[in-house]
């Protein structure tokens, strides 16, 4: 009887899952753990607002779904204002329990989805937007987005003429909007994640997360593989996690430890044609931008 309690009380926490068994992402998705460890903060009382991106394959095709909670497809550059929509309805029929989850790929925001993500921020709309990060426009093949890193492959980025822009700062953007709440997250790090989605649940206004998500499949790693590089991306100061508050208080919440960069390129085959002598600049570009961060966390702004 003892031996069974264990299982007993996992199967019950499995019936309370809101992504279910059986969805149509490729091995090791880390995508799929985001939306998983948001939804379990969030609950059923949520719609998601859902642009082109991966998780329009992996939600399934109508009228199945991986997930147990309303679902609305929209198109690629609109999911801020369909969430927008989406409130508005809900508030005229006096609904103000139900979230509105707006969660789009980089390439849906960083890029195509920038306008209404930005006017939904101006207007502070009530709504909680979910940027889950792979870096590229994964679903249509591996593009580049603004979100790319340099030097990674893609293949609009060959190995002969690879990325060669820093990634966009959307978090110095919607910061800039003076949101009431913007965080970084990553699915290596659960607890930090989770008590950010349920500190934007708690938070009124438009509410934005950034969270790390490495795709095997475009960075072309084992898919076992992914925990560990979203927690190396952290460690080593590529993706520091941290929240804004009112795009006033910049604040950290866990404390890298300042990892090599390298191990963290070296594992990944899509900078399998970068040097030691590139490797090196990274770091340094690496530094530089952390040194900014720990500015702006000082100065609160």
């Amino acid at each position: 009887m003892s031996e069974r309690a264990p299982l007993l009380k996992s199967q019950r926490s499995l019936d309370h899952e809101l992504v279910n068994q059986g969805h149509m992402a490729c091995p090791g998705c880390g995508a799929v753990l985001a939306m998983r460890y948001v939804l379990n903060v969030l609950g059923p009382k949520t719609i998601v607002v859902l642009p082109a991106c991966c998780w329009s394959v992996i939600s399934g095709r109508h009228p199945a779904s991986a997930l147990n909670v309303p679902l609305f497809h929209t198109a690629f550059e609109t999911a801020a204002a369909v969430a927008t929509g989406v409130r508005g309805a809900l508030d005229a029929r006096g609904d103000s329990e139900t979230h509105v989850l707006a969660w789009a790929g980089d390439g849906g925001t960083f890029d195509i989805g920038l306008q209404a993500l930005s006017g939904a921020a101006e207007r502070n709309e009530d709504i909680i937007y979910v940027c889950y990060d792979n870096e590229a426009y994964m679903n249509t093949g591996v593009q580049r987005s603004s979100s790319t890193p340099p030097g990674a492959w893609t293949t609009t980025t060959p190995a002969a003429q690879p990325e060669d822009r820093d990634k966009k700062d959307i978090m110095g953007i919607m910061a800039a909007h003076r949101i009431p709440y913007a965080a970084t997250a990553a699915i290596a790090y659960p607890d930090d994640l989770m008590a950010k989605v349920k500190k934007a649940r708690d938070t009124r206004g438009m509410r934005f997360l950034h969270i790390f998500c490495p795709c095997p499949t475009g960075w072309r790693t084992p898919p076992d593989m992914t925990v560990e590089l979203a927690r190396a991306a952290v460690q080593a100061r590529v993706f520091p996690l941290y929240e804004v508050e009112n795009g006033e208080t910049w604040s950290l919440t866990l404390e890298p430890e300042g990892r090599p960069i390298a191990d963290y390129i070296r594992a990944q085959g899509r900078f399998a044609h970068v040097d030691d002598q590139t490797i090196a600049q990274y770091q340094s570009a690496t530094d530089r931008r952390w040194d900014q961060l720990m500015k702006r966390m000082a100065q609160g702004c």
